[in-house]
């Protein structure tokens, strides 16, 4: 299985994340090339080797309209989606800045305010319906389209959360909007082209302190941060500043199944995306591609006892995990606490569905606590055969691994024939077997 795996030990922004697939990339110049020709209003986006801890790596830089968004937070990372830059006062001031300065002084600075160029560019702001404008008119697959606008709506909609005011309300100062336009899309085209079978990241270092930013002095996360990465592991530290982005957290939120340690697998190609600033440790997100196997074995073992739920209550429960996406589910007889009789559910699992299903335990179960044990187990290949016979069409199951051949017959459809034939299911299986299907 083709696995992509994203170690953000210090953290991660978009441009990051752009430069950790790009080295990745079997084509990194053929790749910026394509992605210089999709028209992206006024962006240019440039890649570098760049050192960090004596690890080289890439460094990538986007700049709109000649100008390069500012650090405002210590880390180097630019603010990639211009959330601090963010307003949501509705008056969308589309002064093209011809700089009569309406304080009086007409300083007589002969330049005639370049600003006339550069400032109408950084004093527009887009709202959420100008950025999904822009993303879907780009030359772009459809999948990159539709990650790329699902990426930004979740940033959006943590600002507007976090702001307080509906998500048509939220503007983004132009540099930075656009800057994060060219990252998302980047990113999503690099995992398309990559087309990596499942994503996993590390845990998100975030980073600690506060950071500065147009509104004042904010906690780190910053609050669409934190909102973008609730339900995802993440940790602080000693690092001061802001390490994962808006941006950054949303594509990751959006892209990856799942937050724990490596899995097992057999790398092969490495990418390093490079942050500006040095830190002891190494500034950068590291992309490992590769081969991975264990998904075919290992699964996990969800376990709880219960003592106060009807027989009903806990066939709905294994009903909804099993149309979740549950490998199996099934009820053992305990005895627990004060000689009472109860259950154990054991759910079975993919670990990518880890969250999804502890979810779902909660919510329809009466537990108040879970066990998780990693477990290998082995399976025979199976396949379902639509046989045409005399009493219709009927499903048979084949199985096949580990030297034996295993075949037997659709309950429902041998149900069905014992009803029509007024006979037992295991008659029915007979009649079947003297067709010699």
């Amino acid at each position: 299985m083709k696995t992509l795996y994203l170690e953000c030990n210090m953290g991660a922004a978009g441009d990051m994340l752009t430069a950790a697939l790009l080295e990745l990339h079997p084509d990194p110049r053929d790749f910026l090339r394509r992605f210089a020709a999709l028209g992206i209003p006024g962006v240019e986006m440039k890649a570098a080797p760049a050192v960090s801890c004596g690890i080289t790596g890439t460094h990538v830089s986007v700049s709109v309209f000649g100008k390069e968004e500012e650090s405002m937070d210590g880390h180097g990372h630019h603010h990639d989606h211009g959330h601090d830059h963010e307003h949501h006062h509705a008056h969308e001031h589309e002064h093209d800045h011809e700089h009569t300065h309406e304080h009086e002084h007409e300083h007589e600075h002969e330049h005639e305010h370049d600003h006339h160029h550069d400032h109408a560019h950084s004093h527009h702001h887009a709202g959420m319906g100008d950025i999904r404008g822009i993303l879907e008119r780009l030359p772009v697959s459809q999948k990159v389209r539709s990650d790329a606008v699902a990426v930004y709506e979740l940033i959006a909609q943590a600002e507007s959360r976090a702001h307080g005011r509906p998500v048509e309300e939220i503007h983004f100062h132009e540099v930075g909007t656009m800057d994060a336009i060219a990252d998302v899309t980047a990113v999503c085209m690099l995992i398309e082209e990559l087309s990596p079978d499942r994503i996993l990241a590390s845990p998100i270092h975030v980073g600690s302190g506060q950071v500065r930013c147009a509104h004042g002095i904010l906690p780190v996360p910053a609050p669409a941060t934190a909102h973008i990465l609730q339900g995802v592991p993440i940790y602080g530290g000693t690092v001061r500043g802001e390490l994962c982005t808006p941006t950054g957290a949303a594509l990751l939120k959006h892209f990856v199944s799942s937050f724990g340690p490596s899995p097992v697998m057999r790398v092969e190609k490495i990418g390093y995306g490079m942050g500006k600033k040095e830190f002891e440790a190494a500034n950068c997100v590291r992309a490992l591609l590769g081969e991975s196997d264990d998904q075919k074995g290992q699964v996990l073992e969800l376990s709880c006892n219960v003592d106060d739920m009807t027989g009903e209550a806990v066939g709905f429960a294994t009903r909804q995990l099993l149309e979740a996406g549950a490998l199996d589910v099934y009820t053992v007889p305990i005895g627990m606490k004060k000689s009472r009789p109860g259950l154990l559910i054991r759910v079975m699992c993919p670990e990518e569905d880890r969250e999804k299903m502890v979810q779902l335990i909660f919510r329809y179960t009466t537990t108040i606590g879970i066990r998780e044990v990693k477990t290998r187990r082995y399976t025979l290949e199976r396949s379902v055969t639509e046989l045409e016979t005399p009493y219709g069409t009927v499903r048979r199951k084949d199985s096949s691994g580990y030297g034996v051949i295993r075949s037997k017959y659709e309950y429902e459809d041998l149900a069905r024939i014992a009803a029509e034939k007024e006979t037992s299911v295991s008659q029915a299986a007979a009649l079947l077997d003297e067709l010699k299907l």
